[in-house]
Protein backbone atom coordinates (compact mmCIF):
# COMPACT_ATOMS: atom_id res chain seq x y z
CA UNK A 1 0.00 0.00 0.00
CA UNK A 2 1.22 3.47 -0.82
CA UNK A 3 2.05 5.76 2.07
CA UNK A 4 -0.24 8.39 0.51
CA UNK A 5 -3.73 8.00 1.97
CA UNK A 6 -6.72 9.34 0.01
CA UNK A 7 -10.46 9.26 0.53
CA UNK A 8 -10.60 6.20 -1.77
CA UNK A 9 -8.67 4.01 0.65
CA UNK A 10 -10.65 1.47 2.65
CA UNK A 11 -11.17 1.81 6.39
CA UNK A 12 -8.82 -1.14 6.91
CA UNK A 13 -6.12 0.61 4.87
CA UNK A 14 -6.64 3.82 6.83
CA UNK A 15 -6.34 1.89 10.09
CA UNK A 16 -3.09 0.33 8.88
CA UNK A 17 -1.71 3.73 7.87
CA UNK A 18 -2.52 5.02 11.36
CA UNK A 19 -0.72 2.04 12.88
CA UNK A 20 2.27 2.60 10.58
CA UNK A 21 2.44 6.26 11.50
CA UNK A 22 2.06 7.43 7.89
CA UNK A 23 -1.05 9.49 8.68
CA UNK A 24 -2.91 10.79 11.71
CA UNK A 25 -6.54 10.69 12.72
CA UNK A 26 -6.73 14.49 12.50
CA UNK A 27 -5.45 14.34 8.91
CA UNK A 28 -7.95 11.61 7.98
CA UNK A 29 -10.82 13.46 9.63
CA UNK A 30 -9.93 16.76 7.96
CA UNK A 31 -9.64 14.95 4.63
CA UNK A 32 -13.22 13.70 4.93
CA UNK A 33 -14.59 16.96 6.31
CA UNK A 34 -13.08 18.72 3.29
CA UNK A 35 -14.69 16.17 0.99
CA UNK A 36 -18.07 16.72 2.66
CA UNK A 37 -17.70 20.48 2.21
CA UNK A 38 -16.86 19.99 -1.46
CA UNK A 39 -19.54 17.50 -2.58
CA UNK A 40 -22.34 17.24 -0.05
CA UNK A 41 -24.13 20.24 -1.48
CA UNK A 42 -24.82 17.99 -4.46
CA UNK A 43 -25.30 14.67 -2.63
CA UNK A 44 -27.01 15.82 0.60
CA UNK A 45 -25.90 12.73 2.51
CA UNK A 46 -25.59 14.65 5.80
CA UNK A 47 -28.12 16.50 7.94
CA UNK A 48 -25.65 17.59 10.63
CA UNK A 49 -21.84 17.95 10.56
CA UNK A 50 -19.87 17.97 13.81
CA UNK A 51 -16.55 19.37 12.61
CA UNK A 52 -15.35 20.52 16.02
CA UNK A 53 -16.40 17.35 17.81
CA UNK A 54 -14.91 15.07 15.16
CA UNK A 55 -11.56 16.88 15.20
CA UNK A 56 -11.49 16.80 19.01
CA UNK A 57 -12.09 13.05 18.95
CA UNK A 58 -9.43 12.65 16.26
CA UNK A 59 -6.88 14.63 18.30
CA UNK A 60 -7.62 12.43 21.31
CA UNK A 61 -7.02 9.35 19.15
CA UNK A 62 -3.68 10.71 17.96
CA UNK A 63 -2.67 11.45 21.55
CA UNK A 64 -3.48 7.88 22.58
CA UNK A 65 -1.51 6.45 19.70
CA UNK A 66 1.47 8.68 20.53
CA UNK A 67 1.34 7.24 24.05
CA UNK A 68 1.36 3.71 22.65
CA UNK A 69 -2.34 3.04 23.28
CA UNK A 70 -5.27 2.24 21.01
CA UNK A 71 -8.89 1.48 21.85
CA UNK A 72 -9.68 -0.71 18.82
CA UNK A 73 -8.35 -1.66 15.37
CA UNK A 74 -10.36 1.27 13.94
CA UNK A 75 -9.25 3.84 16.52
CA UNK A 76 -8.92 7.13 14.64
CA UNK A 77 -10.89 6.14 11.51
CA UNK A 78 -13.84 8.57 11.05
CA UNK A 79 -17.44 7.44 10.69
CA UNK A 80 -20.93 8.81 9.91
CA UNK A 81 -24.08 7.88 11.87
CA UNK A 82 -27.68 7.66 10.64
CA UNK A 83 -29.82 10.34 12.23
CA UNK A 84 -32.10 7.79 13.90
CA UNK A 85 -29.52 7.05 16.63
CA UNK A 86 -29.36 9.30 19.70
CA UNK A 87 -26.15 11.34 19.95
CA UNK A 88 -25.47 13.33 23.09
CA UNK A 89 -25.03 17.02 22.30
CA UNK A 90 -25.70 16.54 18.57
CA UNK A 91 -29.12 16.92 16.91
CA UNK A 92 -31.16 13.77 16.28
CA UNK A 93 -34.13 14.51 14.03
CA UNK A 94 -34.96 11.15 12.39
CA UNK A 95 -35.41 13.15 9.19
CA UNK A 96 -38.59 14.70 10.64
CA UNK A 97 -39.73 18.25 11.35
CA UNK A 98 -41.38 17.03 14.53
CA UNK A 99 -37.91 16.49 16.06
CA UNK A 100 -36.21 19.47 14.44
CA UNK A 101 -33.53 20.79 16.79
CA UNK A 102 -33.87 18.00 19.38
CA UNK A 103 -30.54 17.31 21.08
CA UNK A 104 -30.49 14.07 23.09
CA UNK A 105 -28.99 14.06 26.61
CA UNK A 106 -27.47 10.60 26.05
CA UNK A 107 -25.81 8.39 23.45
CA UNK A 108 -27.33 5.29 21.88
CA UNK A 109 -25.33 2.20 22.83
CA UNK A 110 -24.00 1.90 19.26
CA UNK A 111 -22.77 5.50 19.40
CA UNK A 112 -21.25 4.96 22.85
CA UNK A 113 -19.40 1.92 21.50
CA UNK A 114 -18.07 3.91 18.55
CA UNK A 115 -16.75 6.57 20.91
CA UNK A 116 -15.30 3.94 23.24
CA UNK A 117 -13.50 2.44 20.21
CA UNK A 118 -12.05 5.83 19.24
CA UNK A 119 -13.87 6.50 15.95
CA UNK A 120 -14.40 10.24 15.31
CA UNK A 121 -18.04 10.91 14.40
CA UNK A 122 -18.27 13.20 11.37
CA UNK A 123 -21.99 13.86 11.67
CA UNK A 124 -25.50 12.52 11.16
CA UNK A 125 -26.80 11.22 7.83
CA UNK A 126 -30.06 11.91 6.03
CA UNK A 127 -32.90 9.40 6.04
CA UNK A 128 -36.55 8.91 5.21
CA UNK A 129 -38.65 10.39 8.00
CA UNK A 130 -38.61 7.94 10.93
CA UNK A 131 -37.09 5.40 8.50
CA UNK A 132 -40.33 5.14 6.51
CA UNK A 133 -39.39 4.84 2.85
CA UNK A 134 -37.32 3.07 0.23
CA UNK A 135 -35.63 6.04 -1.43
CA UNK A 136 -34.66 8.76 1.12
CA UNK A 137 -37.09 11.05 -0.69
CA UNK A 138 -39.34 11.20 2.38
CA UNK A 139 -36.88 13.17 4.51
CA UNK A 140 -38.38 16.42 5.75
CA UNK A 141 -35.05 18.07 4.88
CA UNK A 142 -34.90 17.10 1.22
CA UNK A 143 -33.76 13.99 -0.64
CA UNK A 144 -30.31 12.47 -0.78
CA UNK A 145 -28.93 11.79 -4.26
CA UNK A 146 -27.10 8.74 -5.55
CA UNK A 147 -23.39 9.52 -6.15
CA UNK A 148 -23.45 7.31 -9.27
CA UNK A 149 -26.16 9.48 -10.85
CA UNK A 150 -27.33 12.57 -9.01
CA UNK A 151 -30.75 12.32 -10.66
CA UNK A 152 -31.40 8.97 -8.97
CA UNK A 153 -32.28 7.77 -5.48
CA UNK A 154 -29.64 6.29 -3.11
CA UNK A 155 -32.09 3.79 -1.63
CA UNK A 156 -33.85 4.13 1.68
CA UNK A 157 -34.44 4.69 4.41
CA UNK A 158 -30.69 4.80 5.01
CA UNK A 159 -29.72 6.45 1.76
CA UNK A 160 -27.71 9.12 3.55
CA UNK A 161 -25.33 6.61 5.13
CA UNK A 162 -24.90 4.65 1.89
CA UNK A 163 -24.41 7.80 -0.19
CA UNK A 164 -21.84 9.19 2.27
CA UNK A 165 -19.76 6.03 1.90
CA UNK A 166 -20.24 5.78 -1.88
CA UNK A 167 -19.30 9.45 -2.33
CA UNK A 168 -16.13 9.00 -0.24
CA UNK A 169 -17.43 11.46 2.35
CA UNK A 170 -16.92 8.82 5.06
CA UNK A 171 -15.09 5.49 5.00
CA UNK A 172 -17.69 3.93 7.31
CA UNK A 173 -21.25 4.59 8.44
CA UNK A 174 -23.96 3.19 10.66
CA UNK A 175 -27.37 2.43 9.19
CA UNK A 176 -30.53 0.76 10.42
CA UNK A 177 -32.49 -1.96 8.65
CA UNK A 178 -36.21 -2.45 9.33
CA UNK A 179 -37.15 -3.99 5.99
CA UNK A 180 -33.93 -3.61 4.02
CA UNK A 181 -32.79 -0.06 4.77
CA UNK A 182 -29.11 -1.00 5.00
CA UNK A 183 -29.00 -3.66 2.29
CA UNK A 184 -31.18 -2.01 -0.38
CA UNK A 185 -29.23 1.31 -0.31
CA UNK A 186 -26.05 -0.78 -0.41
CA UNK A 187 -27.24 -2.47 -3.59
CA UNK A 188 -28.09 0.72 -5.46
CA UNK A 189 -24.96 2.66 -4.37
CA UNK A 190 -22.38 -0.10 -4.82
CA UNK A 191 -21.59 -0.35 -1.11
CA UNK A 192 -21.62 -3.20 1.40
CA UNK A 193 -24.51 -3.22 3.88
CA UNK A 194 -25.07 -5.66 6.74
CA UNK A 195 -28.20 -6.39 8.76
CA UNK A 196 -27.03 -8.37 11.81
CA UNK A 197 -29.10 -11.03 13.55
CA UNK A 198 -31.96 -9.31 15.39
CA UNK A 199 -30.64 -8.61 18.87
CA UNK A 200 -27.00 -8.92 17.84
CA UNK A 201 -26.47 -5.14 17.96
CA UNK A 202 -28.09 -3.06 20.70
CA UNK A 203 -31.23 -1.10 19.87
CA UNK A 204 -30.95 1.11 22.98
CA UNK A 205 -31.08 4.74 21.82
CA UNK A 206 -32.31 3.83 18.35
CA UNK A 207 -35.53 5.82 17.83
CA UNK A 208 -37.95 2.99 17.17
CA UNK A 209 -39.95 2.57 13.99
CA UNK A 210 -40.97 -1.07 14.52
CA UNK A 211 -39.46 -2.65 17.61
CA UNK A 212 -39.61 -6.23 16.38
CA UNK A 213 -37.95 -5.39 13.06
CA UNK A 214 -35.40 -2.58 13.57
CA UNK A 215 -31.69 -3.47 13.61
CA UNK A 216 -28.60 -1.25 13.38
CA UNK A 217 -25.63 -2.41 11.33
CA UNK A 218 -22.52 -1.49 9.31
CA UNK A 219 -22.32 0.41 6.02
CA UNK A 220 -18.93 0.23 4.30
CA UNK A 221 -17.12 -0.14 0.99
CA UNK A 222 -15.73 -3.63 1.64
CA UNK A 223 -16.78 -6.76 3.50
CA UNK A 224 -13.68 -6.55 5.71
CA UNK A 225 -14.49 -2.97 6.70
CA UNK A 226 -18.03 -4.07 7.60
CA UNK A 227 -16.66 -6.92 9.72
CA UNK A 228 -14.25 -4.63 11.59
CA UNK A 229 -17.13 -2.29 12.38
CA UNK A 230 -19.51 -5.10 13.34
CA UNK A 231 -16.97 -6.40 15.85
CA UNK A 232 -17.08 -3.00 17.55
CA UNK A 233 -20.82 -2.33 17.67
CA UNK A 234 -22.04 -5.87 18.34
CA UNK A 235 -22.55 -7.67 21.62
CA UNK A 236 -24.92 -7.84 24.56
CA UNK A 237 -26.43 -4.72 26.11
CA UNK A 238 -28.37 -5.11 29.41
CA UNK A 239 -30.26 -1.89 28.63
CA UNK A 240 -31.86 -3.53 25.58
CA UNK A 241 -34.38 -6.25 26.45
CA UNK A 242 -34.06 -7.70 22.93
CA UNK A 243 -30.27 -7.93 23.07
CA UNK A 244 -28.83 -11.46 22.79
CA UNK A 245 -26.64 -12.44 25.72
CA UNK A 246 -23.95 -14.59 24.16
CA UNK A 247 -20.36 -14.41 22.99
CA UNK A 248 -19.93 -13.66 19.29
CA UNK A 249 -17.07 -14.89 17.09
CA UNK A 250 -14.72 -12.49 15.32
CA UNK A 251 -16.39 -11.34 12.12
CA UNK A 252 -13.05 -9.89 11.02
CA UNK A 253 -11.55 -13.38 11.14
CA UNK A 254 -14.48 -14.74 9.09
CA UNK A 255 -14.01 -12.04 6.43
CA UNK A 256 -10.26 -12.66 6.32
CA UNK A 257 -10.85 -16.38 5.84
CA UNK A 258 -13.41 -15.76 3.10
CA UNK A 259 -11.14 -13.35 1.25
CA UNK A 260 -9.08 -16.31 0.01
CA UNK A 261 -11.98 -16.98 -2.35
CA UNK A 262 -12.18 -20.68 -1.47
CA UNK A 263 -15.81 -21.84 -1.24
CA UNK A 264 -15.11 -25.56 -1.02
CA UNK A 265 -17.75 -27.33 1.05
CA UNK A 266 -20.15 -24.35 1.19
CA UNK A 267 -23.72 -25.11 0.11
CA UNK A 268 -25.64 -22.16 -1.30
CA UNK A 269 -29.38 -22.00 -1.87
CA UNK A 270 -30.87 -19.77 -4.57
CA UNK A 271 -34.34 -18.61 -3.48
CA UNK A 272 -36.66 -19.40 -6.38
CA UNK A 273 -39.38 -16.98 -5.26
CA UNK A 274 -37.04 -13.98 -5.53
CA UNK A 275 -36.80 -13.81 -9.33
CA UNK A 276 -39.03 -13.65 -12.38
CA UNK A 277 -41.34 -10.93 -13.70
CA UNK A 278 -40.41 -7.44 -12.58
CA UNK A 279 -36.75 -8.24 -11.94
CA UNK A 280 -34.43 -6.16 -14.12
CA UNK A 281 -32.50 -8.21 -16.68
CA UNK A 282 -29.18 -6.56 -15.85
CA UNK A 283 -29.62 -7.22 -12.14
CA UNK A 284 -30.35 -10.89 -12.81
CA UNK A 285 -27.40 -11.16 -15.19
CA UNK A 286 -24.97 -9.87 -12.56
CA UNK A 287 -26.56 -12.21 -9.99
CA UNK A 288 -26.04 -15.25 -12.22
CA UNK A 289 -22.44 -14.26 -12.93
CA UNK A 290 -21.81 -14.13 -9.18
CA UNK A 291 -23.36 -17.57 -8.75
CA UNK A 292 -21.13 -18.94 -11.51
CA UNK A 293 -18.02 -17.54 -9.79
CA UNK A 294 -18.97 -19.13 -6.47
CA UNK A 295 -19.48 -22.48 -8.19
CA UNK A 296 -16.03 -22.22 -9.81
CA UNK A 297 -14.62 -21.49 -6.35
CA UNK A 298 -16.00 -24.79 -5.02
CA UNK A 299 -19.48 -23.95 -3.75
CA UNK A 300 -22.42 -26.24 -4.33
CA UNK A 301 -25.47 -24.33 -5.51
CA UNK A 302 -29.04 -25.61 -5.36
CA UNK A 303 -32.46 -24.05 -5.82
CA UNK A 304 -34.53 -23.66 -2.66
CA UNK A 305 -38.22 -22.80 -2.44
CA UNK A 306 -39.51 -20.57 0.36
CA UNK A 307 -43.21 -20.41 -0.58
CA UNK A 308 -44.32 -18.04 2.18
CA UNK A 309 -41.92 -15.34 0.95
CA UNK A 310 -44.53 -14.25 -1.63
CA UNK A 311 -46.67 -13.03 1.29
CA UNK A 312 -43.82 -11.29 3.13
CA UNK A 313 -44.45 -7.79 1.83
CA UNK A 314 -48.17 -7.89 2.67
CA UNK A 315 -47.44 -9.13 6.19
CA UNK A 316 -44.68 -6.57 6.67
CA UNK A 317 -46.89 -3.64 5.67
CA UNK A 318 -49.37 -4.62 8.37
CA UNK A 319 -46.88 -5.37 11.15
CA UNK A 320 -44.65 -2.34 10.57
CA UNK A 321 -47.43 0.30 10.46
CA UNK A 322 -49.06 -1.24 13.52
CA UNK A 323 -45.85 -0.97 15.54
CA UNK A 324 -45.08 2.46 14.07
CA UNK A 325 -48.48 3.89 15.01
CA UNK A 326 -47.84 2.80 18.59
CA UNK A 327 -44.25 4.08 18.69
CA UNK A 328 -45.04 7.47 17.19
CA UNK A 329 -47.85 8.16 19.65
CA UNK A 330 -45.24 9.63 22.01
CA UNK A 331 -44.75 12.60 19.69
CA UNK A 332 -47.69 14.45 21.18
CA UNK A 333 -46.29 18.02 21.53
CA UNK A 334 -46.52 17.70 25.30
CA UNK A 335 -43.11 16.34 26.28
CA UNK A 336 -40.63 17.21 23.52
CA UNK A 337 -40.43 18.02 19.85
CA UNK A 338 -42.45 20.42 17.73
CA UNK A 339 -45.40 22.24 19.32
CA UNK A 340 -47.94 24.12 17.21
CA UNK A 341 -50.53 26.12 19.16
CA UNK A 342 -53.64 27.00 17.14
CA UNK A 343 -55.30 30.40 17.53
CA UNK A 344 -57.95 30.93 20.17
CA UNK A 345 -58.20 28.79 23.27
CA UNK A 346 -57.00 25.39 22.03
CA UNK A 347 -57.27 22.22 24.09
CA UNK A 348 -54.39 19.80 24.55
CA UNK A 349 -55.97 17.66 21.85
CA UNK A 350 -56.06 20.64 19.47
CA UNK A 351 -52.36 21.32 20.09
CA UNK A 352 -51.52 17.66 19.59
CA UNK A 353 -53.50 17.48 16.34
CA UNK A 354 -51.95 20.66 14.92
CA UNK A 355 -48.43 19.64 15.92
CA UNK A 356 -48.66 16.16 14.42
CA UNK A 357 -50.25 17.56 11.25
CA UNK A 358 -47.39 20.04 10.79
CA UNK A 359 -44.61 17.78 12.03
CA UNK A 360 -45.29 14.51 10.21
CA UNK A 361 -44.92 14.03 6.46
CA UNK A 362 -47.36 12.25 4.15
CA UNK A 363 -45.68 8.83 4.31
CA UNK A 364 -45.60 8.84 8.11
CA UNK A 365 -49.26 9.85 8.25
CA UNK A 366 -50.14 7.12 5.75
CA UNK A 367 -48.51 4.43 7.86
CA UNK A 368 -49.91 5.72 11.16
CA UNK A 369 -53.43 5.57 9.72
CA UNK A 370 -52.87 2.10 8.28
CA UNK A 371 -51.35 0.81 11.52
CA UNK A 372 -54.05 2.28 13.73
CA UNK A 373 -56.71 0.72 11.53
CA UNK A 374 -55.00 -2.69 11.63
CA UNK A 375 -54.91 -2.58 15.44
CA UNK A 376 -58.44 -1.26 15.91
CA UNK A 377 -61.24 -3.21 17.55
CA UNK A 378 -62.74 -5.70 15.15
CA UNK A 379 -59.79 -5.69 12.77
CA UNK A 380 -56.87 -6.80 14.94
CA UNK A 381 -57.35 -10.54 14.31
CA UNK A 382 -58.24 -10.07 10.66
CA UNK A 383 -55.15 -8.02 9.81
CA UNK A 384 -52.39 -7.80 12.43
CA UNK A 385 -53.06 -11.26 13.83
CA UNK A 386 -53.05 -12.86 10.38
CA UNK A 387 -49.85 -11.03 9.46
CA UNK A 388 -48.12 -12.46 12.51
CA UNK A 389 -49.17 -15.94 11.44
CA UNK A 390 -47.60 -15.34 8.03
CA UNK A 391 -44.48 -14.17 9.83
CA UNK A 392 -44.32 -17.54 11.58
CA UNK A 393 -44.63 -19.33 8.24
CA UNK A 394 -41.76 -17.26 6.83
CA UNK A 395 -39.58 -18.20 9.81
CA UNK A 396 -40.42 -21.86 9.22
CA UNK A 397 -39.45 -21.51 5.55
CA UNK A 398 -36.07 -20.17 6.64
CA UNK A 399 -35.61 -23.03 9.11
CA UNK A 400 -36.44 -25.64 6.47
CA UNK A 401 -34.13 -23.99 3.94
CA UNK A 402 -31.19 -23.80 6.33
CA UNK A 403 -31.50 -27.53 6.98
CA UNK A 404 -30.52 -27.94 3.32
CA UNK A 405 -27.94 -25.17 2.78
CA UNK A 406 -25.45 -22.99 4.63
CA UNK A 407 -26.66 -19.67 3.18
CA UNK A 408 -29.46 -18.41 0.96
CA UNK A 409 -28.90 -15.91 -1.84
CA UNK A 410 -30.87 -13.59 -4.12
CA UNK A 411 -30.48 -10.21 -5.79
CA UNK A 412 -30.73 -7.56 -3.06
CA UNK A 413 -33.20 -5.38 -4.96
CA UNK A 414 -35.27 -6.08 -8.08
CA UNK A 415 -33.89 -3.08 -9.98
CA UNK A 416 -31.10 -0.56 -9.95
CA UNK A 417 -31.69 2.96 -8.60
CA UNK A 418 -34.74 4.64 -10.08
CA UNK A 419 -35.02 8.35 -10.80
CA UNK A 420 -35.93 10.85 -8.10
CA UNK A 421 -39.68 11.45 -8.08
CA UNK A 422 -40.40 8.45 -10.30
CA UNK A 423 -42.34 6.49 -7.65
CA UNK A 424 -43.36 9.12 -5.13
CA UNK A 425 -46.98 9.01 -6.26
CA UNK A 426 -47.15 5.20 -6.20
CA UNK A 427 -46.48 3.87 -2.68
CA UNK A 428 -46.97 0.22 -3.72
CA UNK A 429 -44.33 0.51 -6.45
CA UNK A 430 -42.01 2.10 -3.89
CA UNK A 431 -42.63 -0.72 -1.38
CA UNK A 432 -41.75 -3.36 -3.99
CA UNK A 433 -38.11 -2.29 -3.84
CA UNK A 434 -37.85 -4.14 -0.50
CA UNK A 435 -39.32 -7.37 -1.85
CA UNK A 436 -36.11 -9.38 -1.39
CA UNK A 437 -34.98 -7.86 1.89
CA UNK A 438 -38.18 -7.92 4.00
CA UNK A 439 -38.22 -11.68 4.80
CA UNK A 440 -34.98 -11.45 6.80
CA UNK A 441 -36.41 -8.77 9.07
CA UNK A 442 -39.62 -10.72 9.68
CA UNK A 443 -37.58 -13.77 10.73
CA UNK A 444 -34.74 -11.93 12.47
CA UNK A 445 -32.02 -13.60 10.40
CA UNK A 446 -28.85 -11.75 9.29
CA UNK A 447 -28.18 -10.55 5.76
CA UNK A 448 -25.53 -8.77 3.73
CA UNK A 449 -25.57 -7.01 0.36
CA UNK A 450 -22.36 -7.15 -1.67
CA UNK A 451 -21.92 -5.20 -4.95
CA UNK A 452 -22.31 -7.62 -7.87
CA UNK A 453 -21.48 -5.29 -10.75
CA UNK A 454 -23.15 -2.78 -13.06
CA UNK A 455 -26.38 -3.50 -14.90
CA UNK A 456 -26.13 -3.42 -18.67
CA UNK A 457 -29.19 -1.20 -19.17
CA UNK A 458 -28.01 1.81 -17.18
CA UNK A 459 -24.49 1.19 -15.86
CA UNK A 460 -25.71 1.42 -12.27
CA UNK A 461 -24.79 -0.91 -9.37
CA UNK A 462 -26.63 -4.10 -8.51
CA UNK A 463 -26.40 -6.06 -5.26
CA UNK A 464 -26.03 -9.72 -4.28
CA UNK A 465 -27.82 -10.63 -1.04
CA UNK A 466 -26.60 -13.39 1.29
CA UNK A 467 -28.77 -14.60 4.19
CA UNK A 468 -27.66 -16.87 7.05
CA UNK A 469 -29.38 -18.54 10.01
CA UNK A 470 -29.90 -16.47 13.15
CA UNK A 471 -26.66 -16.16 15.19
CA UNK A 472 -24.57 -17.32 12.21
CA UNK A 473 -23.53 -13.87 10.99
CA UNK A 474 -19.98 -15.06 10.38
CA UNK A 475 -21.25 -17.04 7.37
CA UNK A 476 -22.23 -13.73 5.73
CA UNK A 477 -18.69 -12.47 6.05
CA UNK A 478 -17.05 -15.64 4.80
CA UNK A 479 -19.23 -15.95 1.68
CA UNK A 480 -19.44 -12.19 1.13
CA UNK A 481 -15.67 -11.72 1.29
CA UNK A 482 -15.14 -14.65 -1.06
CA UNK A 483 -17.54 -13.21 -3.63
CA UNK A 484 -15.93 -9.79 -3.28
CA UNK A 485 -12.50 -11.31 -3.97
CA UNK A 486 -13.75 -13.32 -6.95
CA UNK A 487 -15.51 -10.32 -8.48
CA UNK A 488 -12.51 -8.03 -7.96
CA UNK A 489 -10.39 -10.59 -9.82
CA UNK A 490 -12.89 -10.47 -12.70
CA UNK A 491 -13.12 -6.67 -12.76
CA UNK A 492 -9.47 -5.97 -11.98
CA UNK A 493 -10.50 -3.45 -9.28
CA UNK A 494 -13.18 -2.83 -6.63
CA UNK A 495 -16.53 -1.73 -8.06
CA UNK A 496 -16.40 1.76 -6.53
CA UNK A 497 -13.23 2.46 -8.49
CA UNK A 498 -15.56 2.50 -11.51
CA UNK A 499 -17.82 5.18 -9.99
CA UNK A 500 -18.10 8.37 -12.05
CA UNK A 501 -16.50 11.46 -10.61
CA UNK A 502 -18.64 13.71 -8.44
CA UNK A 503 -18.26 17.49 -8.64
CA UNK A 504 -14.57 18.16 -9.14
CA UNK A 505 -12.42 17.93 -6.04
CA UNK A 506 -8.71 17.34 -5.70
CA UNK A 507 -8.05 14.17 -3.72
CA UNK A 508 -5.45 15.60 -1.44
CA UNK A 509 -3.04 13.20 0.17
CA UNK A 510 -1.80 13.55 3.69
Amino acid sequence: MSNAITIRNTAAEMAQALADGTTTSVELTELHLDRIAAVDGAVHAFLHIDREGALDQAAASDARRAAGETLSPLDGVPIAVKDVLATEGLPTTCGSKILEGWIPPYDATVVAKLKAAGLPILGKTNMDEFAMGSSTEHSAYGPTRNPWDLDRIPGGSGGGSAAAVAAFEAPLAIGTDTGGSIRQPGAVTGTVGVKPTYGGVSRYGLVALANSLDQAGPVARTVLDSALLHDIIGGHDPRDSTSIDQAWPSFTDAATTGATGDMTGVKIGVITELAGDGWQDGVMARFQESIDLLVKAGAEVVKVSCPSFVHAMAAYYLILPAEASSNLAKFDAMRYGLRVVPDGDPSAEDVMRASRDAGFGDEVKRRIILGTYALSSGYYDAYYGQAQKVRTLISRDFEAAFEQVDVLVSPTAPTTAFKLGEKLDDPIAMYLNDLATIPANLAGVPGISVPSGLADEDGLPAGFQILAPALEDERLYRVGAALETLLAQEWGAPLLDKAPALPEIAEETR
